[in-house]
């Protein structure tokens, strides 16, 4: 039962020789416990048996009373000394952690790096020490419980304040490089032979992942509602990560990302150092506890566990005469103009005068952000003109992809960095018009050893980066709510006195970073390694993230960030591009007076940025660019290589690309599609995709498949068996002799059909639906049909690629309803298509009357029936010898010359406009007025529900 103490919680006895007269008992017993931890782990001395049992239970017991009773973690969280002595015991336990698992024990207020030692080396150490690492591994979970715990009060801010003050966020820093060093040199390495070795192993790798999770919830509990805390926590792990360079040159940047300039280092760095220093202020109750134990202390040794020098918060309880700068003095409700002076020399009195975190960061954002900032029309860059050079282009690319060929110079390296005195807002230096200047990098498809970091080995940039390689969907929860409480907008407070929203503002900082951009990466790529759907946790919350960056109008930049210059379209931009379709349905779905159009009035490029249907009808514009411009043209040429092939043009081992390129790149389009039909199913977003004449390029994809991929049997069809030859059919044994050795037994089947006959399964379906809903009337009107994408359809040729799509195909299955559908409303209100249609059937109705005299005389000794063939409309006449007939067995089905032209046209795909024609007449027929209409059809399997 906790105890009930008598004292003012923040009440310190100023004699030290008594400073523990007024602590309750949990305080003094898990002080104690904290003491002869701290020596136990520093070998001064170390603890037997029966002492460690005993400190264990009392640190167990405290645990429990932290879970359990509110009035112990109020008492707890307000002692300043049990938050030293909690982080002494820490950072002792994990500086023997270090030195028992990585073989480097690291030193105390020293930032451990990530180490580059081999894996065998690590084995053999931790099965080594196994037992004393077990052991502190699991005290090191239950501290970081209690620290976790005492966060939650009813007024958090003042244990926030007190662990930010003694620097215990640096032990949460060093526990989580501690996990991610131990666990990826586990996980990646060889396993040990003996299964011992490998239990023991696999015991220390779980309980690291354990005590990262519990770290990871301590950090979201201390930044929680705490602007001061979050911006430390993100300066600590995108900026002064383990890995990143501690002493970059004065203009060393970020990793640029297309042709706009990241931020310097230095300067992004020191600027948010000195808003740190400026946003110090501790809340008042923090204040009293901090000053009351430092003016106990004698003055001539302070305790070094609560920093006086140099610290951010320490000017809060020490004289003004120490203090190593000048904190802001300020009312919070006060409004003040940012002001940025390039003649300033000194730059802390600068960045004062601006106000803002960095002047370096929103010089970068004003370049970063939507595309064309100075362009606010719709108007889509590049045209439909454009793409079938595109698609030479691009197939071309393809068939050089593995060839040898001179790195080409970076588009990076050639950068002209604008001065720092002016802002570019115009991102890329790009016109609206300039379509070939669009996304350079997808023209390069050099391979370099580490070209996607995604998929590297061992640690990447970044202290974050390799935690979604470590946990497990339930485990990694904490690390997607600290990036979620750090950037949504919803989870802030408001905005600063400057008039700047810090949340935006770190979620700039989150892509204007290589650890943050690397983090991002690995998030989104988790969803997908782990096929998470939308109803998951992690899933709603990556959604949010996304919202942010969506907020901030930088998808285009994030986009451009997760490529990867082998893949068309990336595995993290195939999870954003998800994440994105799911918003639209969801919290970005478009109000009914949707205006994406700004006031021409209206200069202020911040202000129309505030307006979300700009915002929202830029990112449309821009993505479907992509589609455009990068990704229609490069599977299209991938499908033209692939009708090469089929035609014997082109050798098979000459295919550029092998399966698993094939399917990420099938993923992507599948993604691509599921968007653009989300966009067509909302109608005040539909007349984009009509004014972009998105049919343009989902005909050309209807092509290339037809191109690219022989159409799929029905599965109970024969037609596709060889024949059987004495040689596979007998079950005679034959002697075996030296002269006649057996046959070698046939070889497997292949795993998987070889990369050119990649069937691009669904493709069509998706292709279709989205033609559907682009082609139907608004809503709550039933016909006509959409007169505007008629037209286009019937300018592109449309009608022969959609009656393409009617024979069965099991690589696309219920193409044929789909195809009724967009049939159905092309002709509603359109007499061009029912005219066409009409003539297309005369046409091919009198070449079959001048062959029938000839077709309809059967062979002597032969009967004409009537028969079905699974896949093929209507019934099909052939012909069936008698068993007095000269040749052929009793009984045996002989097709005449029509069905013989049938079956061969099903296998070799030789006539096109018999089929075409077949087809059509299956779907269609003439009214008393001769216009064509839909035939009934009995059989239809499927109805609106396939759109």
């Amino acid at each position: 039962m906790a105890s009930s103490p008598s004292r003012s919680t923040n009440q310190v006895d100023l004699d030290a020789a008594k400073i523990w007269n007024n602590d309750s008992i949990e305080e003094r017993i898990f002080s104690a416990s904290l003491i002869c931890l701290e020596g136990h782990y520093n070998q001064s001395p170390v603890m037997g048996p029966q002492s460690i049992a005993k400190v264990t239970s009392i640190v167990s017991k405290t645990l429990e009373k932290t879970h359990t009773f509110k009035d112990v973690r109020e008492v707890l969280s307000r002692n300043v000394r049990v938050w030293m002595w909690l982080r002494r015991a820490v950072c002792a336990a994990i500086c023997d952690l270090n030195e028992k698992s990585l073989g480097v024990r690291s030193e105390p207020f020293v930032q451990t790096r990530f180490l580059d030692i081999t894996t065998p080396e690590v084995t053999a150490l931790i099965i080594k020490n196994y037992l004393p690492l077990k052991e502190a591994l699991q005290m090191l979970n239950k501290l970081m419980h209690i620290a976790r715990n005492l966060l939650v009060t009813t007024d958090p801010e003042v244990p926030q304040d007190l662990s930010a003050a003694i620097h215990f966020d640096h032990e949460v820093y060093e526990s989580i490089c501690l996990c991610v060093n131990v666990t990826s040199k586990g996980i990646d390495g060889e396993m040990p032979e003996d299964e011992a070795s490998r239990a023991k192993l696999n015991e220390i790798t779980e309980l690291c992942k354990k005590v990262l999770v519990t770290s990871l919830q301590q950090a979201h509990n201390w930044i929680a509602k705490n602007d001061r805390n979050k911006m430390l926590f993100w300066y600590k792990v995108l900026i002064e990560s383990p890995d990143a360079d501690s002493n970059p040159g004065p203009e060393d940047r970020h990793e640029s990302v297309m042709d706009y300039p990241a931020p310097r280092n230095i300067h992004l760095r020191d600027e948010i150092s000195n808003w740190l220093k400026r946003s110090s202020r501790m809340c008042d109750a923090a204040v009293s506890i901090c000053k009351e134990y430092f003016d106990a202390q004698s003055a001539e040794k302070k305790d070094q566990w609560l920093p006086h020098d140099e610290n951010l918060l320490s000017w809060n309880y020490t004289p003004p005469e120490t203090w190593a700068w000048q904190p802001d003095v300020y009312d919070e409700a006060a409004e003040v103009i940012s002001a940025w002076h390039p003649e300033e020399t000194d730059k802390f009195e600068q960045d004062r005068a601006y106000g803002r975190v960095s002047h370096e960061l929103d010089k970068w954002w004003y370049g970063a952000r939507i595309p064309n900032s100075n362009d606010w029309s719709l108007t889509m860059y590049s045209t439909i003109d454009s793409v079938p050079q595109r698609i030479k282009e691009c197939e071309a690319n393809l068939m050089q992809r593995y060839a040898a060929a001179d790195p080409q110079e970076e588009p990076s390296d050639t950068i002209e960095h604008p001065s720092d005195d002016g802002n570019n807002p115009e991102w890329q230096g790009q016109a609206p018009q300039a379509a070939h200047n669009f996304a350079p990098e997808y023209d390069e498809y050099e391979e370099e050893a580490d070209d996607d970091d995604s998929y590297g080995e061992g640690p990447m940039t970044g202290l974050l980066t390799e935690v979604p390689n470590i946990l497990d969907p339930k485990q990694i929860e904490a690390l997607h709510m600290i990036v979620k409480s750090c950037i949504l907008d919803s989870a802030g407070s408001g905005l600063t006195r400057f008039g700047e929203n810090l949340q935006q503002t770190r979620c700039r900082i989150f892509l204007a970073t290589d650890c943050g951009r690397n983090l991002l990466r690995e998030m989104l790529v988790f969803i997908a390694v782990w096929e998470k759907d939308e109803q998951s946790l992690i899933f709603q919350i990556s959604s949010q993230i996304v919202q942010a960056i969506h907020e901030n109008s930088l998808i285009p930049y994030a986009w451009v960030a997760l490529r990867s210059p082998k893949d068309i379209i990336s595995p993290a931009q195939t999870v954003l591009l998800r994440l994105i379709t799911f918003l639209f349905r969801t919290a970005l779905a478009p109000p009914k007076d949707y205006n994406p159009f700004t006031d021409p009035e209206t200069e202020s490029v911040e202000k129309i940025l505030s307006n979300e249907d700009v915002r929202l009808g830029k990112m449309l514009n821009y993505l479907y660019g992509l589609f455009r411009s990068r990704i229609v043209p490069e599977c299209v040429a991938l499908m033209q290589i692939q009708g090469e092939v089929r035609k014997n043009r082109l050798d098979p081992s000459d295919f550029p690309v092998d399966n698993w390129d094939l399917e990420r790149a099938k993923d992507g389009l599948v993604q691509y599609l599921d968007f653009l039909y989300t966009i067509a199913d909302i109608f005040p977003l539909r007349q984009h995709l009509i004014d972009y004449e998105a049919v343009y390029e989902l005909l050309r994809l209807l092509e290339g498949l037809d191109v690219a991929v022989e159409k799929a049997p029905f599965p109970g069809s024969r037609r596709n068996e060889p024949p059987n030859t004495p040689s596979t059919t007998t079950s005679t044994p034959q002697a075996s002799s030296s002269t006649n050795p057996p046959p070698p037994p046939p070889p497997p089947p292949p795993i998987s059909d070889p990369p050119h006959e990649f069937p691009w399964s669904g493709i069509k379906g998706q292709v279709l639906s989205i033609l559907a809903a682009l082609l139907q009337p608004p809503p709550g009107q039933t016909t006509p049909g959409n007169p505007t994408v008629q037209l286009q359809i019937l300018q592109h040729n449309g009608i022969v690629a959609l009656l393409n799509c009617c024979l069965y195909d099991d690589n696309n299955r219920f193409c044929r309803e789909r195809t009724q559908l967009c049939l159905k409303w092309l002709m509603d209100g359109c007499p061009d298509a029912s005219a066409f249609l009409q003539n297309l059937v005369s046409a091919n109705q009198g070449g079959q009357q001048q062959q029938q005299p000839a077709a309809a005389r059967p062979a002597a000794g032969t009967t004409t029936q009537s028969v079905r063939i699974d896949g093929v409309p209507g019934e099909v006449r052939v012909q069936v010898r008698s068993s007095s007939a000269p040749a052929g067995e009793a009984g045996e089905v002989v097709v005449g010359d029509a069905g013989a032209n049938l079956r061969s046209r099903l296998e070799e795909n030789k006539s096109r406009s018999e089929e075409l024609v077949n087809d059509l007449l299956a779907l269609t027929v003439v009214d008393e007025s001769g216009k064509m209409t839909i035939a009934p059809d009995e059989d239809e399997t499927e109805d609106d529900e396939f759109i």
